[in-house]
């Protein structure tokens, strides 16, 4: 891998990350110096005669008029080709390569979900192989690993990088109760707005959240859990985040919400939390705890249980044949997104439990059939609101680089390369009943 070149190395885009909103860092990231001189033309062969062979849904790719049909099956996708610099890119490094040159403006696709989605179809059988070659060879290579493990002062500015990019831009993507994760969508009609109530309302329904609880929330975010929770449950809350712009966020809005005297807003690593609570929620915070601190993580929500206790965890999973790979892949995400990401499976969450702590899984709910909706709604939201943007100084490079994102992933969730799920988790001296579930 030629580190020179920002494209080809990951780690130099995960250290620029996105946090320039007008984006012009993006940009630079995305248009490297030429190398391999002629090696544009071999890529694009290799590309549309791999491309050729898939079986599924066409793609038909787009080059100054000349159009090429990839696959056999019904058109899916448009592809208009700008630069050919985009088929070294792909070639080269895979998604990030894929999400670096559609950032630069070297493709257009009418439909982004759906390329996504067969892009997700046709590499299976490849994800496949790699998946059992991870399985075999993970054991020695967490060896070495271990020891290069990410820092608090990593993990920090990971966090940062991504939460802290504007509350502004957040606000006209989320809905009003600033909700960042999977919410639960019962029917076709129901709200944005409803959909995250009904999720936050299904997890205090599974703690069997009481006035009398203290319940800490590792993960704040802009603090929809923690002000919903004490608001309609009564509950005292404890929450924390390392983001120093959710943070200012939460406090306004814990003040005005007239919750000062329920709610404590910290700004503390979950390393760092001290005391004993009845109950613990995290919702999809565990994804930004590299994979060699899930033990110590899920160690620390059992520590901070009192007897008897209950935890919730929500967090995006990747498929249990696909952790080994997945942990140890820098794809486009967590380059260019959500740098030092990692997706948990159900199994290596399982195994962490039995091996770190004393806590038991008594309800496991995948939602993530809830997911893909969820994120197109973030889409539209953002598309919506597209003059809102400009005004913040909101560069297209920017917003390039979302709209790919939140099209990935949800290819991802309609695709079952990913799911989401709500796992209870009580101490062992826990003999209560789980609390009534919406249908």
């Amino acid at each position: 891998m030629d580190s020179a070149n920002p494209l080809l190395d990951p780690a130099a885009v995960a250290r620029k990350r996105h946090a320039e909103i007008d984006g012009s860092g993006l940009l630079r990231y995305a248009t490297p110096r030429r190398i391999w001189t002629g090696f544009e033309k071999t890529a694009r062969r290799i590309v549309l005669a791999a491309g050729a062979l898939g079986d599924g849904g066409a793609i038909e790719v787009v080059e100054a008029g000349r159009a090429h049909r990839l696959g056999t099956g019904d058109p899916v996708a448009r592809v208009e080709v700008h630069d050919p610099r985009a088929y070294e890119a792909l070639l080269r490094s895979g998604s990030v390569g894929l999400g670096a040159s559609y950032i630069a403006g070297w493709w257009d696709v009418d439909d982004l979900t759906a390329f996504l989605r067969e892009l997700f179809r046709r590499m299976r059988p490849l994800l496949d192989r790699m998946d059992r070659l991870g399985r075999a060879v993970g054991e020695v290579l967490d060896v070495p690993a271990r020891l290069a493990a990410p820092s608090r002062g990593d993990d920090k500015r990971n966090v940062r990088a991504h939460y802290d990019v504007s509350n502004e831009f957040f606000e006209l993507m989320l809905d009003d109760t600033m909700t960042y994760s999977c919410g639960l969508f019962e029917r076709p009609d129901v709200s944005l707005r409803d959909a995250q109530v009904a999720k936050i309302d299904r997890l205090c329904s599974k703690l069997d959240l009481r006035p009398g609880d203290h319940l800490v929330e590792i993960g704040s975010g802009w603090g929809g859990f923690a002000v919903h929770a004490a608001a309609r449950y009564g509950s005292r809350v404890t929450t924390t985040t390392v983001s120093e712009a959710q943070r200012s966020y939460v406090e306004k809005r814990v003040v005005e919400a007239g919750l000062a005297d329920r709610v404590t807003v910290l700004g503390d690593d979950w390393r760092d939390l001290r005391g004993r609570f009845d109950k613990l929620v995290s919702v999809e915070m565990i994804e930004a705890v590299d994979w060699r601190h899930h033990d110590d993580f899920l160690a620390a929500c059992a520590e901070l249980l009192a007897d008897g206790g209950l935890a919730a965890v929500q967090a995006i999973v990747i498929d249990d044949r696909s952790f080994e790979r997945a942990k140890r892949h820098p794809d486009f995400i967590r380059a260019m997104v959500f740098p030092g990401g990692c997706l948990p499976s159900v199994a290596s969450i399982t195994a962490s439990l039995a091996r770190a702590t004393d806590l038991r899984i008594v309800d496991l709910e995948d939602i993530g059939r809830h997911y893909a909706e969820t994120l197109a709604r973030w889409a539209a939201n953002l598309d919506s609101h597209e003059l809102e943007l400009q005004r913040l100084g909101v560069s297209i490079e920017f917003r390039r680089l979302w709209a790919l994102y939140l099209a990935y992933c949800e290819a991802a969730f309609l695709e079952r390369h990913v799911s989401d799920v709500q796992v209870l988790l009580a101490k062992p001296s826990w003999r209560g009943r789980l609390g009534a579930r919406a249908a």
